[in-house]
């Protein structure tokens, strides 16, 4: 299975990103699709995840109220909607498979995402 993140970019604080995640080699409902992201220095954190059913979302605290998941089965993608963007949300962001997800949940715990986007870099200016 390969993903490709793209759609990242620089924007200036209080603007919105759509970032797409488009999957080959298999269908985005038949595993549990997720967001993670890194800062500089730092280990990946969760931040959003939608299930294999496709009608539950997970959303981190850190961008509850301003990112949304969801997919498009037609094109096979996954996108992670961020709006009011802070400077906070600087980071290089990656789309996720995990292959053994459950169907009406989502893990938020990376070790459980077998496969793994590339990265795009997200920087939000003040």
């Amino acid at each position: 299975v390969q993903l490709q993140a793209y759609g990242g970019g620089l924007v200036q604080a209080g603007a919105c990103l759509r970032l797409s995640c488009a999957a080959s080699g298999r269908t985005v409902s038949s595993v549990v699709m997720g967001w993670f992201r890194q800062f500089p220095g730092k280990e990946r954190e969760f931040v959003a995840a939608i299930t294999r059913s496709g009608t539950n979302s997970d959303i981190a605290d850190s961008v509850k109220g301003r990112f949304t998941i969801s997919r498009d089965t037609a094109k096979n993608t996954v996108i992670l909607q961020m709006n009011s963007l802070k400077p906070e949300d600087t980071a290089i962001y990656y789309c996720a498979g995990d292959r053994n997800g459950a169907y009406y949940s989502a893990s938020r715990r990376e070790e459980d995402y077998d496969y793994w986007g590339q990265g795009t870099k997200v920087t939000v200016s003040s």
